[in-house]
């Protein structure tokens, strides 16, 4: 059995694990039920619903990073606020 003591695991990396692994599963079974086609939008370049996803989770990285080197890890909640704002936004618009 692996020793997992050197990472902190804790219910938030349970949480954070368990929505990608959720996002994944989702993802899955709609390419299977809904076979996905290659849109273009405002970045000009065809995209699937993966790379949409892709790009949604990046960019929700940064908007944390750049939440903790602004304001530090108080109400994180409002970086987590906007990056579903941005995620919503990237399935719509790009």
């Amino acid at each position: 059995m692996p020793d997992f003591a050197w990472m902190a695991w804790t219910w938030q990396t349970l949480l954070f694990f368990a929505g990608i692994a959720s996002l994944l599963l989702v993802m899955t079974m709609l390419a299977i039920y809904y076979p996905e086609t290659e849109r273009v939008g405002v970045l000009r370049i065809p995209t699937t619903r993966g790379d949409r996803l892709f790009v949604s989770l990046l960019g929700a990285a940064f908007i944390h990073l750049a939440w903790l080197g602004l304001f530090g890890p108080e109400q994180l909640w409002w970086a987590f606020g906007l990056s579903l704002v941005y995620a919503a936004s990237v399935f719509r618009f790009v």
